[in-house]
């Protein structure tokens, strides 16, 4: 066989073993997704109500409770939390988080960046290496969350946002992840964490009237942690399901490309093969020529 002919069956046996790959890593994130988009689609109606009660708590207090976690002030210390995932092969998924993270801190916290005030809190191992090599100011215990995901593993990266921001350590804590849609489609978002927003009041809104069981104060100071863990818990479950429609439908983007790679080696392959037969065909007729002569 000819170096080129040698050379193109190669690269189809080559192709073909990555194409195995890709379509076994589809399958793969197929079924990882479809436990992610369950748990997702159970948390999000929970977590949704759980924020509007506390936006329209927050919004109608009027000032008679204190809400250290809802009180706004001069931002000179911010908090990035982005929330990426722990392995690539997923198109631009990781890529367009951390874009937008840079984005928000240009847009919002550029003054603050100069001065060395902008923390980022990377849940993901993608995020954690970007930002770490980039030399951000990085808080390097909550990265690995994916490697065992809990609620209780999100409750204490909340938990530490909640006490710096608390202390003042902090003014503004921002969020960065990705919102599950479907399979094909991921809506990067980024969100105000803390200080807890109010709800923007329309002309003619009524003050909620609820009756609080304990009193006001105990409640909020017990409700409003416990719904910010469930917040961000929601966030991460989102990526979390986000990740895997993203990995699955780069892989089977990267399977047809395999096969549109493959038409065309084994178009180049048959084309050779005929040049060497037909090369072959001709040195027998010449030779046997120059017998007969």
């Amino acid at each position: 066989m000819s170096g080129a002919l040698k050379e193109v069956r190669n690269r189809i046996k080559s192709v073909q073993s990555t194409q195995q790959i890709t379509k076994a890593m589809k399958m793969v994130s197929a079924a990882k997704l479809r436990r992610a988009q369950d748990a997702i689609t159970q948390m999000r109606p929970y977590a949704k109500k759980l924020q509007e009660v506390l936006s329209n708590i927050v919004s109608n207090s009027d000032g008679d409770v204190n809400l250290a976690l809802a009180t706004e002030r001069n931002v000179e210390r911010a908090l990035i939390i982005v929330v990426t995932s722990d392995r690539g092969l997923c198109g631009g998924y990781n890529s367009n988080l951390i874009k937008l993270a840079r984005q928000v801190i240009q847009d919002k916290y550029s003054t603050q960046h100069a001065k060395g005030n902008v923390q980022i809190l990377p849940i993901g191992k993608k995020g954690f290496e970007h930002f770490t090599k980039s030399g951000f100011n990085v808080v390097d215990q909550y990265w690995d969350i994916f490697t065992g995901l809990s609620f209780d593993r999100v409750q204490a990266a909340a938990k530490f946002a909640m006490e710096a921001f608390a202390k003042k350590e902090i003014d503004a804590v921002e969020l960065i992840y990705s919102e599950f849609k479907n399979a094909g489609t991921q809506v990067f978002v980024a969100e105000q964490f803390l200080p807890v927003k109010k709800l923007e009041k329309q002309a003619g809104d009524k003050k909620a009237d609820f009756i609080f069981e304990p009193s006001k104060e105990v409640l909020i100071q017990e409700l409003m942690p416990k719904i910010l863990n469930t917040q961000l818990f929601k966030s991460v479950l989102d990526a979390h399901a986000s990740e895997h429609g993203a990995r699955m439908t780069a892989m089977d983007k990267a399977t047809d490309n395999a096969n549109e790679l493959l038409k065309s080696l084994k178009i180049s392959y048959n084309r050779a093969r005929q040049a060497a037969i037909t090369t072959e065909l001709t040195e027998i007729v010449s030779g046997a020529a120059a017998l007969n002569g």
